[in-house]
């Protein structure tokens, strides 16, 4: 009798791991088709970055790939946290793909962060640094040769992110 109770508890105890690894597997499968779609948005999304860089990036929010996948908004970003994905321009974390836009003068589309910080640092590159350009004339000059629409303090905090001195303390004599 002993034998039979010690079976039976040996078989309900496997039954119960089983149950588990079943439950996980499912887990780890119904990620993975989160993973993909949200992927599958991304490259949607963002296609003309993946074929001609950063400067094609497009502003995007996770709550618009939500929308794209009928998903929830933490849902996008739990499973584009700590992720990375190899692009024809390189390796970036999921998270990479997610700016905010910055109004454009023309009224088409807006301009992703990242874009106007290129810009910005590309302008800074090249100044004079007898003469270096103020934030309000870098505002100046994306709005006539980029039609970008931004703030003079959104680009000082641009710049401060890009770790690039303010014009006064770039000047050289």
């Amino acid at each position: 009798a002993n034998k039979t109770g010690n079976a039976k508890d040996v078989r309900e105890y496997i039954e119960g791991r089983m149950r588990s690894a079943l439950w996980l597997i499912r887990s780890i499968e119904q990620r993975q088709r989160t993973l993909f779609k949200v992927a599958t948005s991304l490259v949607k999304f963002q296609r003309d970055f993946l074929e001609r860089g950063i400067t094609a990036l497009k502003p995007l929010t996770l709550k618009e790939v939500a929308e794209d996948i009928s998903m929830h908004e933490s849902t996008v970003s739990r499973v584009t946290t700590n992720k990375y994905v190899q692009t024809p321009q390189g390796l970036f974390e999921l998270k990479y793909f997610f700016h905010r836009g910055v109004p454009s003068t023309q009224g088409g589309d807006s301009v992703s962060s990242l874009k106007v910080k290129d810009l910005i640092h590309k302008l800074l590159t090249v100044e004079d640094s007898g003469r270096p350009l103020s934030d309000q004339r870098i505002v100046e000059v994306l709005r006539r040769d980029h039609a970008i629409e931004i703030a003079r303090r959104t680009v000082a905090k641009y710049r401060s992110q890009l770790k690039i001195p303010s014009s006064s303390r770039r000047k050289r004599y």
